[in-house]
């Protein structure tokens, strides 16, 4: 961890981090969340962000649109290949929603040794995420979707679908 970022993450109280970003940003951050200050986050105007919500931005880009609500206990994490919410998206309590992963090629190394991969994450606009639900380094989900709580998403979301599962598949095509 460098330096920089761990005297941001311990030294700076949380209701600072909550002010700066509603005055940079017009969003609604809770001072019980946990939020970095990183030059690689970006929140939508209105956007609002519960309690016990971690968001790690360190590592990546990660882009919030406009009007996104964000429940409690729920964690994103940005990678290189970045992680993309569009505008009025609803994410239930207790969602994962990753953007980097690790390799798993080789028999001959630890997980660990083999380092990360990063192939990035999109949200399309208008998707409701019911709670514990999964989003794996990725995925692309369309618009106008709906997942079902306790889904594990793994690839691509067409738009104007309701899904469900472990692994997610279409249910329902929305007209």
């Amino acid at each position: 961890m460098k330096l920089k970022q761990l005297l941001t993450r311990f030294l700076i109280p949380q209701s600072f981090n909550s002010l700066y970003y509603f005055f940079k940003y017009r969003c609604v951050v809770s001072t019980r969340a946990e939020v970095e200050l990183s030059s690689n986050l970006f929140i939508g105007k209105g956007s609002q962000i519960s309690s016990f919500v971690k968001i790690k931005a360190s590592n990546g880009l990660i882009k919030i649109g406009e009007k996104v609500d964000i429940a409690t206990g729920s964690f994103l994490s940005g990678g290189p290949g970045g992680l993309k919410i569009g505008d009025n998206c609803l994410i239930g309590p207790n969602c994962i929603i990753l953007s980097r992963n690790y390799n798993l090629d080789r028999l001959d190394k630890t997980f660990r040794d083999q380092g990360h991969r990063s192939k990035g994450t999109c949200i399309g606009d208008n998707v409701l995420i019911g709670g514990g639900t999964v989003i794996n380094d990725g995925s692309q989900i369309g618009s106008n979707v709906a997942i079902a709580a306790n889904s594990m998403v793994s690839g691509k979301i067409p738009s104007n679908t309701i899904v469900q599962g472990n692994p997610a598949k279409v249910i329902f095509t929305r007209r």
